[in-house]
């Protein structure tokens, strides 16, 4: 009995001693639970980029002063005559400018030298420009303000112009000039090659029908008699003058402040003829649209003006709309 009373204190003893050990071993660690995933937030969407060419061109538009950044050929000259601080650009060709000039005027031919010009344009002062008769003078100037040049164009040119100024001839010579040192216009990269495409591109219609992106009174008639439905004609002369008689089928958009606003009612599919009184304002209005995109070309001496002789829509004869 007594050996009996041994074995049941050590099977008691045993289970003491399990249950001891297992309540002072250490506790199995619960399974880690992943951390909610969290959200990437989605980029900010990228402002658009301004378009610099734009803004530039529809700027010139928008904040066009009362001179229509043109200049009278007689207060032109009075303004050479009184030595005033300014720098005279003469974009006719070198032999025309070396047969006889401005006094003082610096030459940058029609084309791919006017883009060239823009590293030597002052920022400091304002700039003449004249070419034949006004109209690519109009175009250079437009170019060149969009670039940040303060410019102007001399009305009707050299020689319907500066040439028939009274005492023009002591404010003439034929000695070539140098641009003078100067701080020169800060271009914006954009515009900059926007401004040289356009002069590179001159070299594309060299010798057609719209060499130096214009069109003669007699091509522009061709087109109207054959109802040319590739093309639109454009007048930026006043209402007015529009109302009293205009080229058949032509649209009016008067040259000023805030026409750049009516810019999208014309086609990009069609060819653009635009026209004014002589040809000036016609050629700002060419260039401001051709670096929008479209395909605009002015026609040679607008509707014309006793100043035009015999050049100009109205001046050959040809007939006009109410």
């Amino acid at each position: 009995m007594k050996n009996n009373v041994l074995k049941t204190l050590s099977l008691v003893l045993a289970l003491v001693m399990v249950i001891g050990l297992s309540a002072c071993a250490k506790p199995a660690e619960e399974p880690a639970v992943a951390p909610a995933p969290t959200e990437t937030p989605a980029p900010a969407p990228e402002a658009p980029k301004a378009d610099v060419l734009a803004e530039a061109v529809n700027s010139y538009f928008a904040n066009m002063p009362e001179d229509i950044y043109k200049i009278a050929e007689k207060d032109f000259v009075a303004k050479v005559k009184a030595g005033e601080d300014m720098l005279i650009l003469d974009i006719r060709s070198a032999e025309d400018y070396a047969k006889g000039h401005i006094k003082g005027a610096v030459n940058a031919p029609w084309g791919p030298a006017v883009a060239a010009s823009l590293d030597k344009l002052p920022a400091d002062k304002p700039v003449m420009v004249y070419c034949y008769t006004g109209q690519t003078a109009g175009q250079a100037v437009a170019t060149l303000n969009m670039a940040g040049v303060n410019a102007k164009s001399v009305n009707l040119g050299w020689n319907l112009g500066i040439s028939k100024v009274e005492g023009i001839a002591d404010l003439t010579e034929t000695t070539a000039n140098d641009f003078p040192a100067a701080t020169a216009v800060q271009v914006e990269p954009e515009i900059k090659a926007a401004i040289t495409a356009y002069y590179d591109g001159l070299a594309a219609v060299k010798g057609t029908t719209y060499a130096n992106y214009k069109i003669s009174e007699d091509d522009a008639k061709k087109l109207v008699d054959a109802k040319d439905a590739g093309t639109i004609f454009l007048s930026v002369r006043k209402a007015e003058d529009f109302a009293k008689g205009h080229i058949e089928g032509a649209v009016n958009i008067p040259f000023g402040k805030g026409m750049e606003q009516q810019f999208n009612t014309l086609p990009k599919d069609k060819k653009i003829v635009v026209y004014c009184y002589t040809g000036q304002t016609a050629g700002q209005t060419v260039a401001g649209l051709r670096l929008l995109g479209y395909d605009a070309v002015s026609m040679h001496s607008g509707m014309g003006t006793p100043a035009t002789g015999t050049a100009g829509w109205l001046n050959k004869g040809f007939p006009t709309v109410q």
